[in-house]
């Protein structure tokens, strides 16, 4: 069966991840974009900068979380990706470093 949006997101694409651009397959998650392009840290802890990634890739865990659109504690393996996305490393509990 093919992804929710095959018919609506072409069948190639980049978003722009902390400005360099990134491909996506129509049907993947911005997580999904991520993994494939071997970007494993999705954000930084607050105390300590420790890196985090992707955990359990269910939306339980909270662990992806990045800055979509402008928009901060998104969970990364829950959005889907669509052309002219812009996503932030997240570091610590929503503030983003430029």
């Amino acid at each position: 069966m093919p992804p929710p949006d095959a018919g609506t997101a072409p069948a190639g694409f980049t978003i722009t991840v902390d400005g360099e651009p990134v491909p996506v397959r129509a049907g993947q998650t911005v997580a999904g974009a991520l993994l494939a392009a071997g970007r494993r840290t999705t954000r930084f802890t607050r105390f300590g900068e420790r890196p985090r990634g992707v955990f359990c890739g269910i939306g339980v865990c909270f662990d992806c979380l990045v800055t979509h659109n402008g928009v901060p504690g998104v969970r990364a393996c829950l959005e889907p990706a669509a052309p002219g996305d812009t996503v932030r490393t997240q570091h610590g509990a929503g503030e983003v470093r430029t």
